[in-house]
């Protein structure tokens, strides 16, 4: 965690707010990103990579991950789908196929020049659509049904194991 952000959760100064932010991943969403905060304002902030982006401002709702020791972690969200382009984009990537990567960022607002902690990347593991929203579960790697070691050491890789018997 970043000295911004402990500030903040330390002090709460009147007006400086955290930010969460998501980028949906996608090669059919418009520019292969869609991004959004949470809020009812637009954001421009730079990312971790200085390439500086504007985050859509969206009803969302987020349950982050606890900090455990359990090997398979993730968020919920739910985007309110108040115009129907949620669906719309569920859709045209269910179509094509692939998977959605999701992107969850933390920043605050008194410094939108990089993001508090480094981004959760995940993949939507689950999309579930009504005609009020969309649900999306998205996951960290499932450690806990990992094989270990992960490299096999099969005759393809390890050619002198085929004499063994």
């Amino acid at each position: 965690m970043s000295k911004v952000l402990e500030a903040l959760y330390a002090s709460a100064p009147s007006g400086d707010f955290t930010i969460y932010t998501l980028d949906l991943i996608h090669p059919s969403f418009e520019g292969g990103v869609i991004r959004l905060c949470q809020g009812f304002d637009d954001v421009t902030a730079t990312l971790e990579t200085g390439e500086t982006v504007t985050f859509l401002a969206s009803g969302f709702g987020l349950s982050l991950a606890r900090r455990a020791m359990r090997g398979n972690q993730g968020i919920q969200f739910q985007l309110d789908n108040v115009t129907g382009e949620a669906i719309n984009a569920v859709d045209a990537a269910n179509e094509v196929g692939g998977t959605i990567g999701v992107a969850a960022r933390i920043f605050v607002a008194s410094d939108l020049s990089a993001p508090s902690e480094p981004p959760a990347i995940m993949t939507a593991t689950a999309v579930k659509t009504n005609v009020r929203s969309v649900m999306v579960v998205a996951g960290f790697h499932d450690l806990t049904n990992k094989a270990w070691p992960a490299r096999r050491y099969t005759p393809e890789f390890a050619p002198g194991l085929k004499y063994f018997s």
